[in-house]
């Protein structure tokens, strides 16, 4: 981890439990009601994504919120799904540790995409998105609930990338501003070739260094790819950014793994 920025743990949990997330998720989608309006395609490529979520109190104070975004063209311009909704799904966020008991359980635990839908996560660092003072304090947890392959969209990292800092990040913009988020700087262009695969097998999880440079690929199979992932922080002595778009609010602070 120290070296490469990421560490792959096997088996780290049981198909039991994996297979427990997968059928909560299934009946949360089964009950999801998002207003027209509200409806955001997730993206992560820096235009979209200000145009998407940086535009959208929707997303800015879904924090604490269990929220529902959803994959690049699956709506019509009304918001109408124009795929089975359950296929539908980009992500969830950002409380399910939070108010879903059986996710609580897991981001609490001791031991601490769909089929042809999934878009690609373009090369990015997780400090961008989620900044402390000192840095490397933000590890990134990704449970692989489902075997993740190189044709389902499973996590690329450039090793040792961790190492170089950061030169973007994303912020809340001034009050009066067009869109609620904006960059600061801007992200390097990488190498294809500095990548190297990790696919993983169901029940996997995965260490990701905050600033280890990371991507995924558009999910071009038959298979679904299905993760859970949150992030813990070293609270000790570091201090999160209140220009971050995640902030703790009175309704949930970040909960302590260790009281």
């Amino acid at each position: 981890f120290r070296q490469d920025g990421f560490l792959v743990l096997e088996h780290f949990f049981t198909p039991e439990e994996c297979d427990s997330m997968r059928k909560q998720i299934q009946g949360i989608i089964a009950e999801m009601e998002v207003p027209l309006h509200c409806r955001t395609e997730f993206s992560t490529k820096e235009g979209e994504q200000l145009q998407a979520q940086g535009s959208s109190d929707y997303f800015l104070t879904s924090g604490d919120k269990i929220r529902f975004f959803f994959e690049k063209g699956v709506l019509d311009e009304r918001g109408n799904f124009l795929i089975p909704k359950e296929r539908s799904v980009s992500k969830i966020g950002h409380a399910l540790h939070a108010h879903d008991p059986i996710f609580k359980q897991i981001t609490h635990s001791p031991k601490v995409q769909q089929p042809g839908i999934g878009g690609e996560v373009t090369p990015h660092q997780d400090a961008t998105f989620l900044h402390t003072e000192p840095l490397g304090r933000v590890m990134g947890f990704w449970i692989a609930l489902e075997d993740a392959t190189q044709e389902n969209g499973c996590l690329w990292f450039i090793p040792g990338s961790h190492t170089n800092g950061i030169t973007r990040r994303m912020v809340r913009a001034a009050s009066g501003a067009s869109t609620c988020v904006e960059f600061v700087g801007s992200e390097p262009t990488y190498d294809d070739s500095q990548f190297i695969p990790v696919p993983i097998s169901k029940g996997g999880l995965i260490l990701i260094h905050g600033e280890v440079v990371h991507k995924s690929e558009l999910n071009s199979s038959e298979l679904s790819r299905h993760v859970f992932t949150f992030h813990i922080m070293e609270a000790k002595d570091t201090s999160w950014s209140k220009d971050n778009w995640l902030q703790p609010t009175p309704e949930l602070p970040f909960p302590l793994l260790y009281t």
